[in-house]
């Protein structure tokens, strides 16, 4: 595939994700902070019955960065430990594989917190 196929489906595939949250925003009463953990849990089955897997291969960053790709991450990472590592792996699993980008995260939230001054809502 073509470099720009391939960036062509990552959009595509990355702006789906993004419509059908959009869609649960307007059409239901779930909340963003309950699309988003059912985003996580989505892509821990979808790559636990191995259906994640081929997105990932055909779509690239286009499913690898949405929060299906965390939930993506934290289930190969469980697998793999639980190979390796055997019961404890699925304690350690998807933690070990994820530790970069939960550690940024919370790195780059202090740091924007130290600029920022929050507002309190009426």
């Amino acid at each position: 595939m073509d470099m720009f196929m391939e960036y062509l489906w990552a959009f595509v595939i990355g702006g789906l994700f993004c419509v059908i949250g959009q869609l649960l925003i307007d059409f239901t009463k779930l909340t963003p902070a309950r699309i988003l953990v059912g985003y996580v849990v989505a892509g821990v089955i979808l790559s636990a019955v191995g259906l994640y897997k081929p997105l990932v291969d055909f779509a690239g960053c286009g499913a690898t960065v949405p929060l299906t790709g965390f939930g993506h991450l934290l289930a190969s990472g469980v697998k793999e430990a639980v190979g390796s590592d055997g019961f404890i792996g699925i304690l350690t699993g998807g933690l070990t594989a994820a530790s970069g980008g939960i550690a940024a995260s919370v790195f780059f939230g202090y740091v924007v917190s130290l600029f920022t001054k929050p507002k309190m809502r009426d």
